[in-house]
């Protein structure tokens, strides 16, 4: 190859990756607001499509015929697998996390034993360094995260699974870890210690995820998706790629931040989520409940109630997805508008499965961005509420979260549907939530259960509503 097209290479590569960092930061910051979050992911899109062409011009790729059976592969399993339902994405989400993960651990595994298993080009001590932090955080998210689909998929039980002295055993394999880290780096020709911490690390991602329960899904996939980004990172300082040090950065930040943001939003900590157990099934009987009765409403009476409302305010979880009923809620939040009915949408942090599951499905609805609400801008609006309407929502509307000192959820934000006049619960049966603790809201005195699938009951909504007209 002739030295121009060397060069041209070369500034063709650098200029990929510059352009494909500009467009990672310009499509994270337009993830931050739902109204332009759809163009920053075709702005991250495109910024990895930069990424990849220009990695496929780099001097050190002597052939493609691995690559192109690995673009066959991936795309093989990539299109079924974007082919699924929308309650399907969260459990698809760490999937993505899972395969990322173990791109990232193969290739510092790679790395490191071109150089000391097969006698290549020693490594530098900080390289050594960022190779085991990259094949750590790699390994454990690749099986943590697989472990999470799973919990999510009902392939395992949803509820922690946990075992006497669970802590002890993690805090041991979590010392073994930084000792193998450490020879590592110290003694690398010793490559069976490499290996030994790879295979640790693939042990600890099962051990992590599994005794924690659905309850804390949606904080657990923000961190192992933020420790996915920092393996990425790592393997970027270990392969001087730029573009990688930006991209994982990013991520890794992001993750992060989004994570400490969900655990105050539950009121909980990092070690409490990772190790706290948290999600075992309660036994009810807390006074506050105990021998009431829940008052139940058919959807007659509740689209009566809808006709006379001014202001409605609607609260989805992750039964709204379950029944797929958002397109039903949107019918319905127009039909209501055009009686001249104010019509919000009430989103807390850590509704559904995922970290943004609900701003998602709304979105897929075509609902106006413009009616969506935080819980900070929507709480001080529920005592002027005529009506709320909890769709499948659980622990985020219950009251026992300010009312019961002793209940596993005290402290925890929550939106104050309670303080409705009227509050309308759509649910299946009275099944606690993902928490598995019981609901003050199905028995307070405000509130009507109406009892069956999700996107019938609205539908339901919708036919009195039209018969009314």
């Amino acid at each position: 190859m002739s030295p121009a097209m060397d060069i041209f290479k070369t500034y063709f590569l650098h200029g990929a990756y510059l352009l494909a960092s500009v467009t990672f930061v310009l499509g994270l910051r337009d993830l931050g607001s739902p109204r332009t979050a759809r163009r920053g992911m075709f702005l991250a899109e495109f910024g990895m499509l930069a990424a990849v062409v220009g990695t496929l011009l780099h001097q050190d790729i002597l052939t493609y015929q691995w690559i192109f059976v690995g673009l066959a592969i991936g795309t093989a399993v990539g299109i079924p697998l974007a082919r699924i339902p929308m309650t399907a994405v969260p459990q698809r989400t760490a999937l993505s996390h899972a395969f990322g993960a173990l791109a990232v651990a193969l290739v510092g595994v790679a790395h490191f034993y071109e150089a000391y298993g097969l006698g290549g080009a020693p490594l530098t001590g900080f390289q050594r360094f960022a190779i085991g932090f990259e094949v750590i955080l790699g390994s454990l998210t690749f099986t943590g995260s697989l472990i999470a689909a799973s919990k999510l998929q009902g392939m395992l039980p949803g509820a922690p699974i946990t075992y006497r002295g669970q802590n002890i055993v993690s805090g041991l394999i979590i010392a073994a870890l930084l000792v193998l880290w450490g020879w590592t780096i110290v003694a690398p020709e010793q490559t069976g210690m490499f290996f030994a911490l790879t295979a640790l690390s693939l042990v600890f991602g099962v051990s992590l995820v599994l005794p924690i329960g659905a309850a804390d899904m949606p904080v657990v996939i923000a961190i192992l998706n933020s420790y996915g980004g920092l393996a990425a990172s790592a393997t970027g300082f270990a392969l001087s790629n730029n573009v990688l040090i930006i991209a994982g950065a990013l991520d890794g930040g992001s993750g992060f931040l989004l994570s400490i943001l969900m655990c105050k939003a539950m009121n909980r900590s990092w070690g409490n989520v990772l190790f706290g157990a948290f999600g075992k099934v309660k036994e009810a009987g807390v006074a506050q409940v105990v021998d009431k009765q829940v008052k139940a409403m058919d959807a007659v009476e509740a689209g009566m109630l809808l006709d006379i409302a001014e202001k409605v305010v609607i609260i989805p979880g992750y039964g709204m997805a379950v029944s797929q009923a958002q397109h039903a809620v949107k019918e319905l939040a127009d039909l209501l508008q055009k009686r001249q009915i104010d019509v919000k949408f009430a989103i807390h942090p850590v509704a559904g499965r995922m970290p943004g599951h609900m701003n998602v499905l709304l979105a897929e609805a075509g609902i106006d961005y413009d009616k969506l609400y935080d819980m900070d801008q929507i709480n001080g609006q529920f005592p002027q509420t005529d009506v709320a309407i909890v769709i499948g929502a659980n622990d985020v509307v219950n009251p026992a979260a300010h009312d019961d000192p002793s209940s596993p959820i005290y402290g925890m934000p929550i939106l104050n549907v309670d303080q409705a006049r009227a509050v309308l619960v759509l649910k299946r049966s009275m099944a606690p939530g993902f928490a598995g603790i019981e609901n003050y809201l199905f028995y307070k005195d405000n509130t009507s259960m109406v009892f069956g699938d999700a996107k019938k009951s609205i539908e339901g909504f919708i036919a009195q509503l039209k018969e009314m007209d």
